[in-house]
């Protein structure tokens, strides 16, 4: 079994997942690059080898659970276990509030949310035979109640969201909870879980309308996913720090 960390990052072919991939491959990880399109994958982990990265692409539809258990049985033969997990694909739906539709919902929430608990629970034993587990879950300052709340804050002013904002709030309660049964369950308690708020950034997903780029978006993610024993859990967290809920 290798001593060098093994990380895996959903949805990582480009923009936010594919910064996060290079960044943990150049703090030395061997990363598995999850990407929903093989080829694509594996282009991108072509990309990062070629500035000398220990990066292997891996075919990973993350709402097909045969799929996902697939790459959790590969790990389990491959390396035995997994020390990083970053969940950051990601689907959005962008129909205006009062236009939006249960079905449309339901597509969001089988990427934002309901995926995120199939591929954490399929690498949980992975997780567990770590020394020091971590997991992210990429979420969004949108899913913010405090900052949402007022009506004339700049978030709540966003009407094309909703199925992207409240199933980045739903994610951020699966982190919580993970967190909290990591720390009474004996053989968890090395796991450390946070959600990172990784700002508005310029990638497919927001149309390249932003001046912040996806390795500075990537920042905060990568700190997460290397934090130190002491660290927190349970919290979501972007550069400026723990975000109000």
């Amino acid at each position: 079994m290798t001593s060098t960390t093994i990380a895996l990052v959903t949805g990582a072919n480009k923009g936010l997942g594919f910064e996060t991939a290079r960044q943990l491959g150049r703090r030395g990880a061997t990363v598995l690059l999850g990407s929903r399109d093989p080829g694509r994958g594996e282009a991108a982990a072509s990309l990062l080898r070629q500035e000398g990265l220990d990066v292997t692409g891996v075919a990973l539809d993350v709402t097909d659970a045969a799929a996902v258990h697939a790459l959790a049985d590969r790990l389990r033969a491959e390396y035995g276990r997994l020390d990083v997990l970053v969940n950051n694909a990601g689907s959005i739906d962008e129909t205006t509030i009062l236009d939006v539709t249960a079905e449309q919902m339901r597509r969001t929430y089988d990427t934002n949310v309901f995926a995120v608990v199939e591929v954490t629970h399929a690498m949980l034993p992975l997780l567990r035979a770590s020394t020091a587990g971590r997991v992210v879950n990429v979420a969004s300052t949108t899913a913010s109640f405090a900052l949402t709340g007022e009506i004339d804050s700049p978030y709540a002013a966003a009407e094309h969201i909703l199925p992207y904002s409240s199933s980045k709030a739903a994610l951020n309660m699966i982190t919580v909870r993970y967190a909290q049964a990591f720390q009474r369950t004996v053989g968890y308690e090395q796991i450390k879980i946070n959600s990172a708020s990784p700002g508005h950034v310029a990638t497919d997903l927001t149309h390249h309308g932003s001046s912040r780029t996806p390795a500075e978006g990537a920042r905060i993610i990568v700190s997460l996913a290397t934090l130190a024993a002491d660290g927190p859990s349970g919290g979501c967290f972007s550069d400026a720090g723990a975000q109000p809920w």
